[in-house]
This record gives C-alpha cells, structure tokens and sequence, in this order.
C-alpha cells in the first residue's frame, strides 16, 4: 500500500554492485519534519518493519496535525547499513533526526560524536519504569549516559527441520548436549539425507555481525567465561584455546561439507537465502540462527509465507561445547532508535520515540518482528505471549543470555574475527593460523589493551 502524502519516502538503498545511492536533502530549517533512516531488509518481499514504521509514522502525523514524517529506507546488508548511516550522521545536512541504531555499535557511533544523550527526555517519561535493566544497559554509553530506546531484544539458538530429522532417524525433540552431537546430528544427515544442507553457521565476511554473532560467539561464548573480553583487568583476550575450537568447529563444518557450498556461505546474501528459500524449501536441517526468523514466513510483511514452519521447524539451545553448565548457550542483541548529534529536530525526534515505544506499539513490534518484549508490560500481555510460536522458547533463553563487550572496540574487533572465520572457512588458513593472526590484529586495534590467556 502507498504511504498517505505526507509520508515521503526517500530512495536510499544499495544497489546489486554494492555502491550505496544518494540519500537525499538533510532535514533543513523545517522544524515541522522529522526524518528517520532504517534498515530495510535485502529481501525486497519482506515488509515487516516497513509496514510498522508506516503505521506509526501515520499514527504520529494524526496525533500531531501539521508535522510530517520522512521516511529513508536504506535497502543493504547490515554492514552496508551501518556504514551509510554513519556517513549519513557526520553531516548536518544529511544527518536523520531518528536513526534505527543496532546496540553494538552504540558506544562507537558515541565515541566518533554522532549520537545524542536522551537523558533529558528519559528522565520525564514515566514509561522508561517498565524497560528491563539489561535493556537499558545495551544503550548506555561508558559516560554512563543513554543514547538509545530499545525496541526489543533477540535470543539465538538452533533451529531444526523436525521432517528431515524423521528421515535421518533423529529424534523430532532434540536437544544436543555438546558441540560434538551437533556435528554428529548433521553427519547423519548428510549420510541419511542427501541434497539436504546438513548444518548452517553463518561465516566470514559478508554477513557481518551475523557471523561473528550467531556464529562464532556462540561458539566462543560456550568455552569458557571471558574468553573475548575479560572485565575484571578491562583488556581484550588473545591467545585462547576456546577461540581456536571456535576456529575448529567452523572449519570442520566446511571441510566435511556439513554445511552450505563455501561460495554461498560466504555470500552477503546469505541470511536471506537461508530464510527465504533454504529453510521453506526444506534443503537445510539445522541452522544456528535468531528468534526472529518467524517474522520472516508470516502471510503478512513475510518475504516467503510458509504456514507449516511452526509445525516443520523445532528448536533446541545451542550447547556449550563440553554440556559444562549451564549447559547452554545464547547471545542477546536488539536495536535501538536513537538521536544523531547532528538532528535538526531533535525534540520531534523525541516525540517519535515516545509514539514507537508507546506500550500499544511497543507490542505490535513485538508481534509483528518476533521480537523479545523489552517493557515489562508488552512482556506480560497475553497477545505477547501467544504471538508468534517459539517465542516462549526464545523469551526462556534471555535468562542465560548474554551481551557482546559494549566498547567502542567492538566493531573493529568483529570484523578481525569475520577475517579469521573467513580464511577457515575458504580454506586460506588453519585455525592455528588464523587464531594466531587475529590475535596479531587485536593487539593492533585495541593499542595495548590486551591480555593472553591459556
């Protein structure tokens, strides 16, 4: 459906080439426009959060006669994204007044001056009572300011095609104890099976944090504590065991052919080939993915409507790599909206937020997106709680859930662990090799604020 008038929306997306587009006139003098930049997904059918910023926007426009909302759709992978709203914000006049912010490039973006503290609004809006803690900390800068309102939150764990496990002999409520049966899962898979992709990790480069996040700190986050960042003396760690068997278990995945062809793994348009076709089409087993994937075969806003996933597809915690407890493991993440520095309407900008994380809207996201409720409120609402199936499952994991370092390092370290997953993965280096050289990286990035560990 076309927006009313009012609604303009701007063309900024990325092109098959990669080249990102102009994204249009800044905000300007007019102080009757708020202009907010987001990411809108690859996969050009799936309008889930169009559809929600749309109904908002509207919303915001009726309850405001006279201001307008602008909205700037930015079509890319998450790298791509990130990188065209942070050329966006360094310039007064193409920086957005809201930006749709992922958490962990908060405490960069704040150290490069392109965000602006919400203090003075959060402390008089009653409504930020009811967001949990650990939410309120993902956007929380080291000043100990806060530079975002989280619209929700996300668990990770692995999905399974309950039919394919039928055929393979494996059981339709499996719930792997080590890294090692979840290996074994997809050996028999691929032995019982054949043309069905035993195993997804995402990998490398070109899905980004996607990688790094679902992949390989899933897997490093199950070795042992504090084996990427160790609080305690403030220091990066190098030099571990448990990021080599990180290392290990990617590598073995692709040396054994357990998962997709390395071409596509290593493709950008890897998360939307596993959701859109991969998994509908019942080609891929297990894939270690996210709690939201669900948004992504709904009739509605969903690039591939699949009715037969809540009943096809389980899911299980990802293991810790020995069962040594909890015996599971998943990461927490999320978006936020934040302010850049440079807004030219930074009170209406304000304004928005309070429309989108209204408690009403809050909750459609949440059902909408399969997003883990952030209010205390939307998390008890029985429309919550019966939205979308598996969100008991993936809510239960936020308990055991936990955070990636929130530093301004972050992201440059990411991308040396995306470079190491990569040369495993294309067979250009062994995990010794590619641990060793990461390890090389860091020390650079982080100028000395590092420590090795056994």
């Amino acid at each position: 459906m076309r927006p009313t008038a009012p609604l303009i929306l701007l063309a900024a997306a990325v092109v098959a080439a990669g080249t990102l587009t102009a994204c249009g006139s800044g905000s300007g003098s007019d102080s009757n426009t708020v202009k907010v930049a987001f990411i809108k997904d690859t996969n050009s059918k799936v309008t889930v959060r169009d559809d929600y910023i749309r109904l908002v926007a509207k919303q915001f426009e009726k309850d405001n006669p006279g201001k307008k909302v602008r909205l700037v759709p930015i079509q890319a992978s998450e790298n791509d994204y990130y990188t065209k709203i942070q050329q966006m914000m360094r310039s007064p006049r193409t920086a957005p007044d809201l930006v749709y912010e992922d958490t962990f490039l908060v405490n960069s973006d704040i150290k490069a001056g392109l965000l602006r503290p919400l203090d003075p609004y959060i402390g008089k809006w009653d409504d930020w009572r009811q967001f949990e803690p650990a939410a309120k900390a993902a956007a929380r800068g080291q000043d100990g300011k806060t530079y975002g309102v989280p619209d929700g939150t996300d668990t990770r764990g692995l999905w399974f095609n309950k039919k394919i496990f039928k055929k393979a002999g494996l059981p339709a409520d499996w719930q792997p104890r080590t890294w090692d049966e979840v290996l074994d899962a997809a050996r028999t898979i691929r032995k019982k099976v054949p043309g069905v992709i035993p195993l997804n990790v995402f990998t490398g480069k070109g899905a980004g944090e996607a990688a790094v996040m679902q992949g390989f700190e899933m897997l490093l986050y199950g070795t042992g504590e504090n084996q990427l960042y160790d609080p305690g003396s403030k220091k990066w760690v190098t030099g571990t065991k448990g990021f080599k068997d990180s290392l290990t278990f990617i590598d073995t995945v692709y040396k054994e052919k357990l998962g997709p062809e390395v071409s596509d793994a290593l493709s950008p348009n890897i998360q939307t080939n596993v959701a859109a076709e991969l998994l509908p089409e019942e080609k891929l087993a297990i894939d270690l993915d996210g709690s939201w994937l669900g948004q992504q075969w709904q009739k509605t806003g969903g690039g591939n409507p699949w009715p037969e996933w809540s009943t096809t597809l389980g899911q299980a915690p990802f293991p810790t790599q020995h069962g040594t407890p909890p015996g599971k493991v998943s990461l927490a993440g999320g978006w936020t909206w934040s302010v850049p520095q440079r807004s030219q309407q930074p009170d209406l900008a304000w304004k928005l937020i309070q429309t989108f994380q209204s408690r009403q809207n809050a909750l459609e996201w949440c059902v909408r997106g399969a997003q883990i409720a952030v209010r205390k409120d939307v998390a008890a609402d029985p429309r919550y709680l019966k939205s979308v199936p598996g969100i008991g499952f993936f809510t239960g994991l936020v308990k055991i859930s936990q955070y990636r370092p929130a530093l301004p390092a972050y992201p440059k370290v990411a991308a040396a662990i995306g470079e190491a997953m990569e040369a495993v993965t294309a067979d250009d280096s062994s995990p010794d090799k590619a641990a060793k050289d990461y390890d090389a990286a860091l020390k650079s990035i982080v100028d000395g604020q590092s420590v090795a560990k056994p």
